[in-house]
């Protein structure tokens, strides 16, 4: 079992980050603004839209964000943040890339390229009162991020015309090279003709005919600072004359204690030697300071952030303390391990007395927040965002941030395209809700995919979770001190068989055993070789007895198996209790069964459960525990966001579970709601997860519910961790 320190951050991250005064503002989300709200009322409403890169309105209270899908610009009435409403969208031809405000105008730049070998983009300018395109500006190539000037006289425009990744393996050269824009702003308008190009070419030693320019930020005194992420390398340019002031490498950095594999397990373990930073987003943190988002494209990625002198003198450099922040909160991709959490987006505003550094961490699903000391940044605090974080603006006069979230799932059925609104103020920051601390290795212990939850028979607020086979080749059950705020995991155990990590085996329930050790239930999937099984495991979490299903059983299975397991009784009369997902093939429409085992008789039976009625997929069991005469059961539905509608909690009192044997009639139970919980997953101001998986109740009676992350793969990645109260009082 590792040995885990006491608090949420070691002395290895402190060295680099210091934890923030309790009494420091923090921020919390306030509001999530579906993207989908802004599509035309006669629009298929499963159309792809999202919101890519955002800013905000002088006086704050409007929203515009760059929706590639849509070929559109949306706005967002900010009037209320806790409230934010569809603003519309003005239809473009092309793809909009990104967009910036400026005075009353929105400045958009837009691709509309026939091929990679023949790029072409034009500047379109909006009226921001009045939505009309007043102006369209060609650019004579494909124009990725725009900025305007502090002073408001002039814009940015970084012309990447990007290569195409299929050919070659994306290896560079690939002409024609990009270049970058300078336009001189009058009374905030444009003349197309006084656009300026500033070629650099020759700058940049990877590939110095073919810069692929990729973000560009504005300082007080009108220098541009410009990322070539593909070369890794970044150029400073004077605003007024298009002079190259000075450019230089964004060098690489060695890693120790990361994870490189994508092998199903999290092992902070391997090394990356030289690894290119190869930085996307890049701001100036004064006029002599820039910050990089090193997410890496075509060769690198250094899975952090860099501060840089404006003549390249590298100040500060994050190296793993920010991918640990994520993994120390679950939201590491274990998934994407080439580039770990692919730090993409930046903003840096000064709200209140501090200068603040917000990192998007696009594979993570977060939003770093860092303070600006002038040398090393103190780490404030993460927070949730959407699927694929990119676009960050922030409001100082409303002590607002917001973020634009590209991903759209909708044809998944997952989660789509958010905006999300946060808000600094006094007060303790409420996510993340559960984290862990760093092993004695100072590495983090790895964790995500909380499937099952359960409570030490003797320690109140100790609680036991599971994963589940998103970490197929590391299946681990976790200690929980839920008497911590956040709650902290505390311990790690890998389940094993002969002394390796247990293969073939998905936990989907835990139950203590009375004697140190445990039962998991492990649902199964015939198509992967997964057999459906009880695991009885003893203190360490080594495999002890495997019991399989009967043949009774076994002749009518699907992929939907075990969900949960409790035990109930003691002694020789001790019986295993669990519940199955979704219905079987000998199962009637919208019934369920819950099995019971008798390990002394090794005898099987079942009972039969109502299941609520689906106005949308399917609805099924997620958790099962005995307490005090009771059965409480989780009964949710597979929809998110907008589209979920069950997520509750039932009981079925015992006296009325009386399961009989398999292959007979099986009678049915009556169930009795306890709490809805859809107003508890919406208090958070995201949107409604939909794998609500885990439910316990401690010796002093008090509930907890946990969700599952599906370790970050196509989701937001949040752990929602519930403390609802003692349970003779949720209702």
């Amino acid at each position: 079992m590792l040995k885990l320190h006491t608090a949420a951050l070691s002395a290895a991250l402190a060295a680099s980050v210091a934890v923030p005064a309790v009494a420091d503002p923090m921020f919390n989300r306030i509001a999530s603004f579906p993207v989908a709200h802004n599509l035309p009322e006669d629009a298929n409403k499963a159309q792809l839209t999202s919101s890519e890169i955002i800013d905000a309105s002088e006086d704050g209270m409007t929203l515009v964000y760059s929706d590639s899908p849509l070929g559109a610009i949306g706005f967002i009435d900010l009037t209320d943040p806790k409230a934010p409403k569809p603003g519309g969208s003005v239809k473009i031809e092309g793809e909009p890339t990104s967009v910036t405000i400026l005075g009353g105008k929105v400045f958009a730049g837009v691709n509309t390229s026939e091929s990679y070998t023949a790029p072409s983009g034009k500047l379109v300018v909006i009226d921001l009162a009045s939505r009309k395109i007043e102006l369209s500006c060609d650019l004579g190539g494909q124009p990725d991020s725009i900025a305007h000037s502090k002073d408001g006289t002039y814009l940015a425009i970084a012309i990447e015309n990007e290569r195409d990744e299929d050919l070659n393996d994306g290896a560079l050269p690939q002409l024609p090279t990009g270049n970058l824009k300078i336009i001189p702003v009058t009374e905030g308008s444009v003349d197309c003709a006084s656009i300026k190009t500033v070629e650099l070419t020759g700058l940049p030693e990877v590939s110095p005919d073919d810069v692929e320019p990729e973000f560009v930020a504005f300082n007080d005194a009108n220098e541009i600072a410009v990322t070539m992420q593909e070369n890794n390398h970044i150029a400073i340019v004077d605003a007024a004359t298009g002079k190259v002031l000075s450019h230089f490498s964004a060098g690489a950095v060695s890693l120790d204690n990361v994870d490189t594999k994508k092998d199903g397990a999290l092992k902070f373990s391997s090394k990356m030697e030289n690894v290119k930073r190869e930085p996307d987003a890049v701001k100036w943190l004064d006029n002599d300071r820039i910050v990089i988002a090193n997410e890496g494209d075509y060769e690198g990625g250094s899975r952090g952030f860099s501060i840089f002198s404006k003549t390249g003198e590298l100040l500060f450099d994050a190296g793993t303390t920010l991918e640990y922040h994520a993994a120390n909160a679950g939201h590491y991709p274990e998934h994407r391990n080439k580039k770990g959490v692919e730090p993409e987006g930046l903003e840096v505003a000064r709200i209140g007395d501090d200068t603040l550094i917000f990192v998007a961490l696009e594979r993570a699903s977060l939003i770093a927040v860092y303070k600006d000391t002038g040398a090393e940044p103190e780490f404030v605090q993460i927070l949730p965002s959407g699927v694929g974080p990119e676009g960050l603006v922030a409001i100082p006069s409303r002590n607002l941030l917001v973020t634009a979230n590209e991903t759209d799932l909708v044809e998944d059925g997952l989660g789509r395209s958010h905006v999300m609104v946060y808000e600094r103020s006094e007060g303790a920051a409420t996510y993340p809700m559960i984290s862990a601390a760093l092993t004695d290795e100072k590495t983090p212990l790895g964790w995500g995919a909380l499937s099952g939850l359960a409570a030490h028979p003797d320690e109140a607020g100790k609680l036991y979770a599971v994963s589940d086979s998103v970490y197929r080749n590391a299946p681990a059950i976790f200690t929980i001190d839920a008497t911590q705020t956040p709650a902290m995991i505390t311990g790690k155990m890998v389940v094993t068989r002969d002394g390796a990590a247990a293969q073939k085996i998905d936990l989907e329930g835990v139950a203590t055993d009375g004697k140190g050790g445990f039962w998991l239930a492990s649902e199964g999937n015939s198509d992967k070789l997964t057999p459906h099984a009880i695991l009885h495991v003893n203190e360490k979490a080594e495999i002890k007895e495997e019991i399989a299903f009967p043949t009774e059983l076994l002749a009518h299975e699907i992929r939907f198996g075990l969900e949960g397991i409790t035990t109930v009784g003691e002694g020789d009369e001790m019986m295993l209790v669990m519940a199955i997902q979704r219905e079987w093939r000998d199962d009637p429409k919208g019934q369920v069964k819950l099995l019971a085992y008798t390990p002394k008789s090794k005898e099987w039976s079942a009972v039969r459960y109502p299941l609520e009625s689906p106005e949308a997929g399917w609805v099924g069991l997620s958790e099962i525990t005995a307490h005090n005469g009771k059965l409480y059961i989780i009964e949710r539905d597979n929809q998110i966001g907008e589209n979920a509608r069950i997520k509750r909690l039932y009981t079925v009192a015992l006296d009325g579970f009386k399961p009989a044997k398999l292959g007979g009639e099986l009678p049915v139970v009556e169930k009795t709601l306890v709490r809805d919980l859809l107003p508890d997953l919406k208090n958070t101001n995201g949107y409604v997860v939909d794998k609500v998986e885990g439910f316990a109740i401690d010796k002093n009676g008090d509930a907890f519910v946990v969700t599952d992350n599906d370790g970050v793969d196509d989701s937001s990645g949040e752990t929602l961790f519930l403390k609802l109260g003692n349970i003779e009082a949720v209702n």
